[in-house]
């Protein structure tokens, strides 16, 4: 009988210890998981940042390549007002040659 109550003081003392050390382990548990959750927010917020950023320079780019088109456009334009202005020119020396 004292043989039967010894294991059970010791089983007893080993679960208790046994408990202590879950206990340990599951608040340790708990701070990794508010640590990750923190990591997993600030990535939340980086990611947000950067996908502002990629539609801002995107915005950008079709704004640049707006204003170029433009740009070109009014350059075509005066090349073609310089030739005809070029060409008026050479008719009318033609004209005052006859």
């Amino acid at each position: 009988m004292w043989n039967q109550i010894y294991e059970y003081a010791r089983d007893w003392l080993t679960i208790s210890r046994e408990v202590q050390e879950n206990k340990a382990d599951i608040k340790d548990i708990k701070q990794e998981v508010r640590e990750l959750r923190s990591e997993v927010q600030t990535l939340r917020d980086d990611f947000t940042k950067l996908m502002f950023l990629v539609q801002k320079l995107s915005f950008d780019i079709q704004e640049i390549s707006g204003r170029e088109e433009s740009e070109r456009k009014n350059l075509a334009l005066k090349l073609e007002n310089e030739m005809l202005k070029f060409e008026r020119r050479l008719s009318q020396g033609k004209d005052l040659e006859k």
